[in-house]
């Protein structure tokens, strides 16, 4: 796309390319800082940026490269909050997915509550976390998801698995908690 100088283009252009993926944007944000006003934060943050750099917009996927703003300004945003957050220890116990496909453990994390799967995804480490909501939430593809991280296509697809992995674990651990609760 050109770079325009008249401003009310710029606005009008933006307001139809961007602001339809601002409920996605702020989906994101919220899930990755679990918490309501940092997400309004990052989100407002974000779309600023969005705005700002729109000249730099080449026409390609809209709702990638302003996932891609989000995820950066959280990145930045994490960076001064908790240094250390961001990253995940692997732990081989965790994350190791023995369960296949059609097995009675994936079954139990389809019948889980909306509710354990919400509190099982706040658990998770934020490089899980964030391809998880991609993929599942957003229903990005693999390579969408790729572009926004800005990580290889075998990364999103490693911590995607792992992540599912860890999610079932939670989620066991969450109704046996309950289960002991009700006895």
């Amino acid at each position: 796309m050109q770079s325009s100088t008249d401003p009310a283009e710029k606005i009008a252009r933006f307001e139809a390319l961007a602001l339809p993926h601002l409920d996605a944007a702020y989906n994101l944000a919220r899930w990755m800082t679990r918490n309501t006003t940092d997400a309004e934060d990052i989100a407002q943050e974000a779309m600023l940026r969005a705005f700002r750099f729109f000249d730099t917009f080449r026409g390609e996927d809209a709702r990638v490269w302003l996932l891609t703003i989000v995820r950066n300004t959280y990145l930045t945003w994490i960076r001064r909050q908790i240094p250390q957050q961001n990253s995940a220890e692997f732990d081989e116990r965790l994350h190791t997915d023995i369960e296949t496909a059609l097995t009675p453990e994936s079954e139990f994390l389809r019948r889980a509550t909306t509710e354990q799967v919400r509190r099982a995804i706040e658990q998770l480490p934020s490089e899980f976390r964030e391809v998880i909501l991609m993929r599942e939430l957003e229903q990005m593809s693999y390579k969408e998801i790729a572009a926004v991280t800005q990580s290889p296509l075998g990364t999103v697809m490693s911590r995607l698995s792992r992540g599912r992995s860890v999610l079932r674990q939670l989620i066991a651990g969450q109704r046996r908690t309950e289960a002991k609760n009700h006895v």
